[in-house]
């Protein structure tokens, strides 16, 4: 799988992460920590460059295992650095994986997170060959939730004991589309 891939609407634009995102990528990250330490078990109040580092420098070597696809999410107008989304949790047997989002605080409530999980999704079905993506959101968190449905993923129910998150454990919503789901969204 190449890694010059870019995927965008027109709006935003995804991207595999590239070394010199490190600075931006870390302010959005501290921008936003109140917002997503609290869903994100990763994010947290003392998140350091170094850590930053240490992913963005890991994740040619997740994408070439196919174990990881991480991409950026950047404005398709100006380049501007407003989050990050990926596959992961892949089952090639099955042919399923879990996709995530975040957006970083300045830019929420803007379409982005849905407009990025419909690219990364349509991703995932055509060249990855996907035949089910599962979003799973701790049942707090109303908006990822939001953006799991406005991107036409279909709720299927609650699942008991799902995530540990900060030393507690979160019962989440499970979420899933398959290819036909998006082209019934638009």
């Amino acid at each position: 799988m190449r890694r010059e891939i870019e995927l965008t609407d027109g709006s935003v634009l995804l991207r595999p992460y590239r070394v010199d995102d490190i600075d931006n990528l870390y302010q959005a990250i501290r921008e936003s920590i109140t917002e997503i330490s609290k869903w994100m078990s990763w994010c947290h109040e003392g998140y350091s460059i170094e850590e930053n580092r240490a992913w963005i420098e890991a994740r040619a070597e997740a994408w070439a295992k196919g174990t990881d696809y991480d991409f950026i999410i950047t404005s398709a107008m100006d380049g501007f650095l407003i989050g990050g989304c990926g596959l992961r949790y892949f089952d090639y047997n099955y042919r399923i994986a879990e996709l995530g989002y975040w957006v970083r605080t300045s830019r929420t409530k803007k379409g982005v997170a849905t407009a990025a999980t419909r690219l990364l999704a349509q991703f995932g079905f055509k060249e990855l060959e996907l035949n089910r993506i599962e979003i799973v959101v701790a049942v707090g968190n109303k908006i990822s939730q939001r953006v799991a449905e406005k991107a036409g993923a279909t709720r299927e129910g609650i699942l008991r004991n799902r995530l540990f998150i900060r030393e507690q454990v979160h019962d989440a919503v499970m979420f899933s589309l398959i290819p036909g789901d998006l082209a019934s969204t638009g």
